[in-house]
C-alpha cells in the first residue's frame, strides 16, 4: 500500500511539473478537495524522502497517466514493481556509500587532532576529564551521562537533557561503548568516536541515526556495579 501511495504522488509531481498553472492557488471550497489536497501533502512528504533519484519526469507522467485513464501500461506488474525495487536499492547504496566515505573521511581528520587517540578496533577518544575510580569488565554493569550526535552536529540522546543518568551492562550496548568504557575509570569524562562498524552498521537506529553513521558521544563514568 505504501509503495503504491508513493508511486501515485511521484505520478502527481509529474503532473504538476508538466502544468504551469500549479503555482496558482486552488480553491478548497469542498470537503473532497480538502482531502484531496491533504492527501497531496502528505504524499509529497513521504516520497521526498523515500523515492529514488534521477528519475524520468517524462516516463513517470506516462506511466501514471495509463494507468488513471486504464490503458495498457508498457511494463507489467511484476516488472513495475521489479524495477522500483531496483532504483531504490540503488539510490540507498549510493547514500550508503556517501554516508560511509563521509565517516572514514571524518575520523581520518580527527585523528590528527591533539590529544585524540586511536585503538586499534577504529575507536578514537579523547579524555576530557580524568577520573581515578575503578573500570568495568566485559559484563558490567554501569552509570553513565552521556550525549550523542551525528558528525553533522544533530544530537540523536542525551540522557543530559533527560535530567537522569543511563544504568546498563556493558554487554547489552553497540560494540564502541562496550571497548571504550572499559578503558575509562570512574569519574572520567570522554569523548568517544565510534565508527560506524562498531556502531549501528548497516541497519542504523529507527529514524535518529542513518545506517553507516559514524557516531559522536560526550561520555561521563559515574559508576561501576
Amino acid at each position: 500500500m505504501k509503495q503504491a501511495l508513493m508511486l501515485l504522488l511521484i505520478g502527481c509531481m509529474a503532473c504538476a511539473q508538466n502544468k504551469p498553472n500549479m503555482d496558482k492557488e486552488i480553491k478548497l471550497d469542498s470537503e473532497a478537495k480538502k482531502a484531496s489536497y491533504a492527501v497531496g501533502v502528505v504524499l509529497a512528504k513521504n516520497v521526498k524522502q523515500n523515492s529514488p533519484d534521477s528519475l524520468d519526469l517524462d516516463a513517470v507522467f506516462k506511466g501514471f497517466y495509463d494507468v488513471w485513464n486504464e490503458k495498457k501500461t508498457q511494463l507489467t506488474e511484476q516488472e513495475c514493481q521489479d524495477a522500483v525495487t531496483k532504483a531504490l536499492s540503488a539510490a540507498s547504496e549510493r547514500k550508503s556509500a556517501g554516508a560511509k566515505k563521509a565517516g572514514e573521511d571524518f575520523l581520518a581528520e580527527n585523528a590528527k587532532k591533539e590529544g585524540v587517540k586511536s585503538t586499534s578496533s577504529g575507536l578514537q577518544y579523547k579524555v576530557i576529564t580524568a577520573g581515578s575510580g575503578k573500570s568495568p569488565g566485559p559484563t558490567s554493569e554501569v552509570t553513565v551521562h552521556y550525549s550523542g550526535k551525528l558528525i553533522d552536529g544533530t544530537e540523536f540522546d542525551s540522557s543530559y537533557k533527560r535530567g537522569e543518568p543511563a544504568t546498563f551492562p556493558l554487554n547489552g550496548v553497540i560494540p564502541g561503548w562496550t571497548e571504550a568504557l572499559q578503558l575509562m575509570k570512574e569519574g572520567d569524562k570522554w569523548t568517544i568516536f565510534i565508527p560506524q562498524s562498531l556502531g549501528y552498521g548497516s541497519q542504523g537506529a529507527g529514524g535518529a541515526i542513518p545506517p553507516f553513521s559514524t557516531l559522536v558521544f560526550d561520555v561521563e563514568l559515574i559508576k561501576v556495579k
